[in-house]
């Protein structure tokens, strides 16, 4: 699709104007704050990225951080610094590199897994219902060129 005809009168503002505005990722925002106070964890959906991120591996690097959840230094360093206020990570200086820091689980971190995952996985069927696999498989592919052709944008 060419920028003449993304701006033409002709095209759908009903899809463009939710992409833009985020209106779907706020909706899903909004249900994860809701669906994680009902198990009793006071994390937001940007936390949780950050702390899903180390339930896989732990102990990365802020700009390993930075670059899996694309955020830029500031806010990772915001999150980190709440999380950390929560005693749901640590960090620790690099022996190698006075730079960096890693970030680590607490134990904490680490015990309230299942509850946030549970949470999110309730979020997600919610959002999903009545999409067949088909669907959930061109949703996937579509969301994944639209990014990459961002990321590729910004790399310019």
């Amino acid at each position: 699709m060419n920028t003449e005809e993304i701006l033409s009168l002709d095209y759908d503002l009903n899809l463009i104007f939710p992409i833009i505005n985020g209106k779907v990722s706020m909706a899903i925002n909004r249900m994860m704050y809701r669906n994680f106070k009902k198990e009793g964890l006071d994390i937001t959906p940007e936390q949780w990225t950050v702390l899903a991120f180390l339930w896989k591996e732990d102990g990365v690097t802020q700009q390993t951080l930075c670059n899996s959840t694309f955020k830029d230094k500031p806010s990772m360093t915001r999150l980190i610094d709440n999380l950390s206020k929560q005693k749901l990570v640590y960090r620790s200086a690099s022996t190698s590199d006075r730079r960096s820091n890693y970030v680590h689980l607490t134990e904490l971190g680490r015990s309230i897994k299942d509850k946030a995952n549970k949470a999110v996985s309730e979020t997600m069927e919610a959002a999903l219902k009545g999409i067949d696999e088909e669907g959930l498989k061109q949703v996937r592919t579509l969301l994944a060129a639209v990014f990459g052709n961002i990321q590729s944008a910004l790399e310019k």
